[in-house]
């Protein structure tokens, strides 16, 4: 009987979110791969473009169509410009869009970033501090989401040079 009611309860729990998704579109909990493009300029003569590639977690509520949440983000990417080699890039920030079709959202994105640059000569690694703003489009059918998003990353000044990123995402996930 106790795991008759346990099972009961678990397949609630499962199945409450499913279709609280239906009824408000870009609302709870999300996971996702990220691909794309990275390219980053370390300097005017030293920059590199490359396979950009990781993961997102996040949630957003959606009051009447207006979204906003809070993401974080682990991803990579295999750009080497001049002597060191790009690596982890950790971020945490916070989106606000809104829904102007069903199923269809345009959004704006903002928050920290740390990034860490690897020598390609030693084992020495560099952390860099800074901002990251973007934008977007996100659909979702049946809790499955795709997005398409422009990011940019501005970076603390390091040996007389200020570092910047250009990326272009594509999410894919699922909301729970």
């Amino acid at each position: 009987m106790k795991k008759l009611i346990a099972s009961a309860l678990l397949l609630a729990s499962v199945t409450a979110p499913a279709m609280a998704q239906d009824a408000v579109p870009f609302s709870g909990p999300y996971i996702g791969g990220v691909v794309g493009l990275d390219h980053f300029d370390f300097n005017a003569d030293d920059h590199d473009s490359g396979l950009l590639y990781g993961g997102v977690i996040g949630y957003d509520i959606n009051v009447n169509g207006a979204v906003f949440g809070l993401e974080g983000e682990y991803s990579d990417s295999d750009v080497k410009e001049g002597l060191a080699r790009t690596d982890r890039d950790l971020y945490a920030g916070v989106r606000v869009g809104g829904e102007v079709v069903p199923n269809v959202l345009l959004y704006a994105k903002g928050g920290y970033t740390n990034a860490r640059l690897e020598s390609r000569v030693d084992d020495d690694s560099v952390k860099l501090d800074g901002y990251r703003l973007g934008a977007g489009v996100e659909t979702t059918i049946q809790g499955f989401i795709a997005r398409a998003e422009y990011r940019y990353s501005s970076y603390e000044r390091i040996a007389g040079t200020k570092p910047e990123r250009h990326q272009a995402a594509l999410i894919l996930g699922y909301r729970f």
